[in-house]
């Protein structure tokens, strides 16, 4: 009789936890326009959305510090014509983002 010999998982003890209504962000409008790019950037102070807004591109960005429900009225970057289609922050300042938008403008 041959026995059956069942692989033993190395990730047998590992169990997910859900995460915390206080270390999650809520109510954010992500922009459907970000077709190639990531949606978002993040920085070890900041994160910074890509949102919808009419009449032109925007992102939004919230401190990592503060999370919870953001509000409806929260102040957003604008300056584009056309949707922002990649945002990245600078390597060596974490108050310094860039934007590049389908108006072919960089800022």
């Amino acid at each position: 009789m041959s026995r059956r010999v069942v692989r033993q998982s190395k990730f047998r003890h590992v169990f997910g936890q859900p995460v915390k209504a206080d270390q999650m962000y809520e109510d954010i409008r992500v922009s459907k326009v970000t077709w190639d790019s990531s949606f978002c950037a993040v920085n070890p102070k900041f994160l910074a959305i890509i949102v919808e807004s009419g009449g032109g591109g925007a992102f939004m960005v919230l401190p990592l510090s503060k999370t919870g429900r953001v509000d409806k009225n929260v102040p957003l970057v604008t300056g584009h014509t056309a949707p922002v289609l990649d945002i990245d922050w600078c390597p060596h300042n974490d108050n310094v983002i860039a934007s590049a938008s389908e108006d072919t403008t960089i800022m």
